[in-house]
């Protein structure tokens, strides 16, 4: 079956970077577009990043433009979040997440950015 497993999360100071890392298995990864959510507590998930199944297209959200870049590496089925300036806003559980037949997440990995 399909397994999405996020790591590289945890606390970080504003101005601070990340990379998050997402393993994929269960289905052919490089065939299939990815994207990075997140959600804050009180707040619904918000697509953060998306990648097309080659990597040759990418997408932001306007508040991370210029700060996140979204990457797969698709040898090694997995995909990428790397996170710099990071700011307090940030701060929320990421997912990853395939659309095999219906949307599926992992379990996600806490983003945690304070001074």
């Amino acid at each position: 079956q399909v397994q999405l497993v996020e790591s590289g999360g945890g606390l970080v100071q504003p101005g601070g970077s990340l990379r998050l890392s997402c393993a994929a298995s269960g289905f052919s990864f490089s065939a299939y577009n990815m994207r990075w959510y997140r959600q804050a507590p009180g707040k619904e998930r918000e697509v953060v990043a998306f990648i097309s199944y080659s990597g040759r297209t990418t997408s932001y959200y306007d508040s991370v433009k210029g700060r996140f870049t979204i990457s797969r590496d698709n040898e090694k089925n997995t995909l990428y979040l790397q996170m710099n300036n990071l700011m307090t806003d940030d701060t929320a559980m990421y997912y990853c997440s395939v659309v095999y037949g219906t949307e599926l997440w992992g379990q996600g990995t806490q983003v945690t950015v304070s001074s």
